[in-house]
């Protein structure tokens, strides 16, 4: 039985069974492909407009391209604890550790070791947080009274936080507070515009 001829399952396959004829790669080498292009015009695309040089975000209108300092609050707050939680635990592992170095390594002095630990991190975190929070409080209700972002904002914030934090110790405690607060928050300006310090310095140089 010839498997060529015409109504043969041979070739035919799925297409013969509902009625569709199939064709091989050399019947159709030589069918002109009308209206159709061999390369997709959704491919060629000039590569220059692939680099975006804008931001790809969409901002509202009015809306700073950056975030602001109530934005910026949770982050702050949240970080501060984060890092007291850690500091503290290190601190009291090593706190306890000293404190307990005449004792064997039996069950009272790991409970004594762990509270230490649990004591100092939960400290330090509150205090931190307390700190960053007082911070963001300030910096926000200066930044709605001046209607400006700038590092006068960072200073004061900085400076009426160690004032207000400090402010059980009396006035030198409040003046100690504030002096640190200012030399921290002054040292943090500095650093976040050194590029634009030294970029200054340069081009006045030439």
């Amino acid at each position: 039985m010839d498997n060529n001829a015409p109504g043969s399952g041979g070739k035919g396959g799925f297409g013969s069974l509902f009625g569709g004829s199939e064709y091989s790669n050399t019947e159709l080498a030589g069918v002109p492909l009308t209206g159709m292009s061999p390369l997709s015009p959704y491919l060629n695309v000039d590569p220059r407009y692939l680099v975006q040089d804008t931001d790809e975000f969409i901002l509202p209108t009015g809306a700073s391209k950056t975030r602001g300092r109530f934005e910026l609050a949770f982050f702050t707050i949240g970080g501060c604890c984060i890092t007291g939680a850690a500091f503290g635990t290190v601190n009291g592992l090593r706190m306890g550790l000293k404190d307990t170095r005449e004792m064997g390594w039996t069950k009272p002095r790991n409970v004594q070791i762990l509270n230490m630990v649990t004591r100092q991190g939960a400290s330090w975190a509150n205090t931190l947080g307390s700190v960053a929070l007082l911070y963001s409080v300030f910096g926000v209700a200066i930044e709605k009274a001046r209607g400006a972002e700038d590092d006068i904002n960072t200073v004061a914030a900085g400076t009426l936080t160690g004032m207000l934090f400090k402010s059980t110790g009396g006035l030198k405690g409040v003046a100690r507070g504030g002096l640190a607060g200012l030399a921290l928050s002054g040292a943090y300006a500095l650093y976040s515009n050194w590029d634009h310090i030294r970029g200054g310095s340069s081009s006045s140089l030439y």
